[in-house]
């Protein structure tokens, strides 16, 4: 049952009932709503400063997972980084040193790369950021490892060059010489046979029985093959390449013919006394880019240590040429 107030009235001396005015209770209800608004406005506000909604809940889980695997991700660019710096320090400083190539400059191996500072701390990283980074590491390794992987080819490459570079060194000597007795006369002044005076004696002199067999020392093509009244008598030139060139003297025939492709080892004459000679023996010279060398340090390929350094000795002996 509802509540009745009375108030007592000075002026009529009694007991009246007390009604609200209508506008009194507009004016307390306005006031209740707009209370309680302004208390629910600054709960939420509290409630969205210091709580997290659900949404935000979720974003805030998937931003951590986020920088978790982007630190992840980061310690493993580290590390091919680091094992991509010591495949091209191996490249410039041992693979490419072998094969006497220039090393490649970092600005060929990284196209339109600058070196950068670090963007930021991951913390402070937003998600743009960290992907930016991320993409940004991945593409120059793609730049380095594409320029490394055709570094590679090219280095094939000079594998392939050097095995026929090898192929064209004279590394045999042109007679059979096991015993080594058959060394008469090496590189260096000498005396002459005819002229009994001390000249350049270009090439070594090797003493064998007429019709040894003589043998190429290194693949070419013959250059010359013939008589030409230089003093060599019947002589080949073959020309291997890479600046290199064999001449075999004073033979007995001729077996190799000009224009023909030779190979290591392939009988191209037989040692004969023609020309400028004073018994049978073959006169052999190597030469480099037009300079005569010492054939003696050409003959690696089919002797010891122990004969070489014995065929060195042999070859530095004074004595009188046979040509």
């Amino acid at each position: 049952m509802k509540k009745i107030k009375y108030y007592y009235n000075p002026t009529t001396l009694r007991y009246e009932k007390l009604e609200t005015p209508l506008r009194v209770k507009l004016l307390r209800a306005l006031g209740f709503i707009a209370g309680s608004l302004v208390t629910a406005l600054i709960i939420v506000s509290i409630a969205f400063q210091y709580l997290d909604s659900p949404k935000e809940k979720i974003l805030r889980q998937n931003y951590e997972r986020a920088r978790d695997n982007y630190d992840l991700l980061n310690m493993q660019l580290g590390k091919l980084k680091q094992q991509m710096t010591e495949l091209e320090k191996r490249d410039n400083e041992i693979y490419r040193s072998i094969f006497e190539a220039s090393p490649i400059p970092d600005s060929a191996r990284v196209k339109e790369m600058e070196k950068q500072k670090e963007i930021q701390l991951v913390q402070a990283m937003d998600a743009d950021a960290l992907y930016t980074d991320i993409v940004t590491n991945l593409n120059n390794l793609i730049k380095r490892a594409a320029f490394q992987h055709k570094s590679y080819d090219d280095i094939d490459g000079f594998i392939k060059n050097k095995e026929i570079l090898l192929a064209a060194t004279p590394a045999i000597q042109p007679v059979s010489n096991t015993d080594l007795r058959r060394i008469a006369s090496g590189f260096g002044y000498r005396i002459d046979p005819v002229y009994k005076t001390v000249k350049m004696h270009a090439g070594l002199d090797f003493a064998a029985p007429q019709g040894t067999p003589i043998y190429a020392t290194a693949n070419g093509a013959i250059k010359l093959a013939g008589n030409t009244g230089n003093g060599y008598g019947n002589h080949v030139i073959i020309n291997h390449g890479y600046g290199y060139e064999t001449l075999y003297g004073h033979m007995f025939k001729i077996k190799a013919s000009s224009g023909q492709k030779v190979k290591r080892g392939e009988i191209i004459g037989y040692v004969g006394s023609t020309g400028k000679s004073t018994g049978p023996h073959l006169h052999y010279e190597v030469h480099k880019n037009g300079k005569r060398l010492d054939p003696v340090y050409f003959f690696y390929n089919d002797l010891t240590p122990e004969q070489y350094d014995r065929l060195l000795k042999m070859a530095a002996a004074s004595n009188q040429s046979f040509d």
